[in-house]
């Protein structure tokens, strides 16, 4: 029997690679609005939530700013720009293995709740996963990834002591430190985690593959 019977994913970067789709929608949504980025918009920003990441390429807080920049990348992304979203190669079997196993899948992901359900639809994964948290889910808007897989715990039972945590950045780790959950770094996407960032207890898996073994044979 697999130790962990609720398995608990980030999505962008572990699951699916959706730098292109996002970083065109960030350029479409600079280039509409006029404004000019203070850095670049390369992969680098994948990861935060939306509002933080405006804000670290605009280089302002400004509330009306932001709010012009957000509908404008909305607007791309949330129509089209969501379905150039790829999703690792092995990852769909992964999960298809995992659900096959009686294993209890979630998605606990900063990317705003609208198009996370739309790419798990558009890559046929939705039925995977029994429960699907986002920070933008609640209102008030959670206010971080730790608070949000609390959130997930607490509203559906699932003990610490049987769930896992998936993903590719030093904040997900993090997060699952912060509620008493081990910790699977997935290396084959993007994330910004480096072997000098991983803690003592986490763990790696280089493929999915090898992250399938590690749950169900665990």
């Amino acid at each position: 029997m697999p130790r962990y019977s609720h398995i608990l994913f980030d999505l962008d970067g572990t699951l699916i690679d959706s730098a292109p789709a996002i970083l065109a929608s960030f350029r479409e949504a600079f280039a509409q609005t006029g404004i000019a980025p203070v850095r670049s918009i390369d992969e680098s920003i994948i990861g935060p939530p939306l509002t933080e990441t405006l804000q670290l390429l605009s280089g302002s807080a400004d509330s009306a700013l932001i709010g012009q920049l957000t509908e404008a990348f909305k607007a791309s992304y949330d129509s089209e720009g969501y379905k150039a979203t790829a999703d690792y190669a092995g990852v769909g079997e992964l999960l298809a293995e995992l659900a096959g196993a009686g294993l209890q899948l979630s998605i606990a992901t900063n990317k705003r709740i609208h198009p996370t359900r739309l790419i798990l639809t558009h890559l046929g994964w939705l039925d995977h996963f029994r429960h699907i948290y986002a920070l933008d889910l609640f209102s008030p808007r959670l206010p971080d990834k730790a608070a949000m897989i609390a959130r997930l715990l607490a509203d559906q039972g699932i003990p610490k002591e049987q769930a896992i945590y998936i993903g590719d950045r030093s904040e997900d780790g993090e997060s699952a430190d912060a509620n008493g959950l081990p910790f699977i770094a997935a290396t084959w996407g993007y994330g910004s985690l480096t072997p000098a960032e991983m803690r003592a207890g986490w763990q790696v898996a280089a493929e999915p593959a090898a992250l399938g073994a590690m749950l169900i044979d665990a």
